[in-house]
């Protein structure tokens, strides 16, 4: 024993700096900064780093940031004590020592979000998580204050989710060139319109696009938003040729990517958004490219692939954490999204259900009323519904699109989005369908807390009616006694029915109030009751 301590201490004196020791909140990002010039390609140099913690190892790579600047993130995810040193076969950047104290989270800071069970989602430190997200797709590469506009639009409708392009969008031909870049230019020519033709280095990146990427996703954080990070898409037509990238480019910057970005705990990654309409990516790329992310994301963030409309993905692959669904079907009809549900034994999130907006097609000219009984048709069998929408004044003008462009919303959905989370978080478990082969109306989220949507129906009254089946948890006894509240989605109110109820004895395979017992209902659409036991 004094033989271990005695090593210890060998080993904790040639830490560089000394006795120094930095803190770091759990789940928060610790930088390591090494300058080193080196020979060659420096996006070559193979980096990693080796942190002994409480109970836990881990290696994360390092990177190249530029300026003759190797570095390392990490973010830890014990309280307590961690210990590093650096690995590489360049001397300046290998056998660098140090320590940190993981101290406990601070305000908001409730870790990446993980899968809980089978269909549901949980930060790391406990805390429930619904994701009721949105989409934008090229928010984070528009110039001048927008992106700045599209982060407090997103803290004021209390969205916890977006869905947003790493690469850059090609809208259309005369949609303004970026301004930046992720890879180095090595020439530029012109095509006969005169319209610059990019050739690429790929095996050099360029680090102020990815650092820029990176305060936005930090930006998200601040606010308490998910960012679900798209790393290929077909909207580019070959303008830049990110769509079109060689198999070996492809990984080497997924690699890079990792390496930058899975120190940060509210990054999801989407392999692709509509990938197979990639379609100069073979299919056997989206293995490679999945595989190549979890593997060198030590923190094993959410992970899943996006489809064209109802092309349904091998999802029950190990490496896929949840579905990332583009099916309005499911969601159109009561029960029809828990077959998915049923079918995957995973989570499941409606990515894109069509779009709110004014457009001249199928999939973006859905009323706020259509998204939101979409949404809740999701949510009540214990699946999860992404928003967005798509307002533009002609087919060029792209400033209101929040879907492309990010800035304000302009449409009615968006400002039931606190209400819904409010409902949710008041849930003591996840809603799930009672008995979803003959019920499709009722949900519960525990002994004796149920949730009956009647979506578009307006109908006199409720009789008090519930099935004896309650999913997993204890059947439906004689002699239980509740209230109902008449909750409406869409205008955002909750008023109690001024009645208890006390259920009978199972009648076959439903329970009844005693007194049949019934509530007056609104003459409106969006109803929700919420049926929980008075004590």
């Amino acid at each position: 024993m004094k033989y271990c301590c005695f090593l210890l201490i060998i080993w904790f004196l040639g830490i560089s700096g000394g006795f120094a020791q930095d803190k770091v909140e759990c789940w928060g990002r610790y930088e390591i900064s090494i300058p080193a010039k080196v020979k060659g390609n420096p996006f070559d140099i193979e980096l990693t780093a080796t942190f002994n913690g409480p109970d836990t190892t881990l290696t994360v790579r390092g990177f190249y940031d530029g300026n003759d600047t190797f570095k390392i993130r990490f973010m830890p995810v014990k309280q307590g004590g961690w210990y590093y040193i650096t690995q590489s076969k360049i001397p300046a950047l290998d056998g660098v020592k140090g320590q940190i104290e993981c101290i406990a989270p601070g305000k908001g800071n409730h870790g990446p979000v993980k899968v809980d069970g089978t269909y549901n989602f949980k930060y790391a430190d406990g805390t429930r998580y619904y994701p009721v997200g949105t989409t934008s797709y090229d928010w984070m590469h528009v110039a001048g204050n927008q992106p700045d506009q599209t982060v407090k639009s997103l803290e004021l409708s209390k969205f916890n989710k977006i869905r947003m392009l790493f690469f850059v969008q090609n809208f259309d031909p005369d949609y303004p060139e970026p301004s930046m870049f992720p890879f180095e230019i090595k020439k530029i020519t012109k095509d006969e319109k005169g319209k610059p033709v990019y050739e690429w280095d790929f095996t050099r990146f360029n680090p102020a696009y990815f650092a820029h990427v990176e305060a936005c996703v930090d930006n998200l954080a601040g606010i308490g938003v998910e960012a679900d990070l798209i790393l290929f898409h077909p909207y580019d037509g070959g303008r830049w040729g990110f769509d079109r990238m060689p198999l070996e480019a492809g990984v080497r910057y997924l690699k890079y990517l990792t390496a930058r970005m899975s120190s940060f705990r509210n990054i999801w990654w989407s392999l692709a958004n509509e990938y197979d309409f990639l379609r100069e990516l073979k299919p056997e790329y989206w293995d490679t490219f999945t595989h190549t992310v979890v593997e060198n994301d030590p923190y094993s963030h959410l992970c899943s692939i996006h489809t064209y409309t109802a092309k349904y993905y091998k999802y029950w692959e190990p490496e896929y954490t949840h579905a990332s669904i583009q099916d309005q079907a499911p969601v159109e009809g009561f029960g029809r999204a828990a077959t998915v549900k049923n079918i995957y034994k995973k989570p499941i999130i409606f990515d894109e259900v069509c779009y709110e907006g004014n457009m001249d097609n199928r999939w973006g000219s859905l009323s706020g009323q259509e998204y939101l009984y979409r949404l809740w048709q999701g949510l009540i069998v214990g699946t999860y519904v992404t928003h967005g929408e798509c307002y533009m004044d002609n087919p060029k003008d792209y400033s209101r699109d929040f879907l492309a462009v990010g800035g304000t919303f302009q449409g009615e959905s968006w400002k039931r989005i606190g209400f819904t989370r409010q409902i949710l978080d008041a849930l003591p478990n996840p809603l799930h369908l009672c008995d979803s082969s003959w019920d499709p109306y009722t949900s519960t989220a525990g002994e004796n807390y149920y949730m009956i949507y009647l979506g578009k129906e307006i109908r006199p009254e409720w009789i008090f009616d519930l099935p004896v089946k309650n999913a997993f948890y204890p059947r439906l006894k004689e002699g239980v006694r509740f209230k109902v509240e008449v909750i409406d989605t869409w205008n955002m109110t909750i008023a109690e029915w001024p009645v208890v109820f006390e259920t009978t004895a199972p009648v076959k395979d439903r329970v009844y109030d005693k007194n049949q017992g019934r509530v007056r209902l609104p003459a409106s659409p969006y109803l929700l009751l919420r049926i929980t036991e008075v004590k």
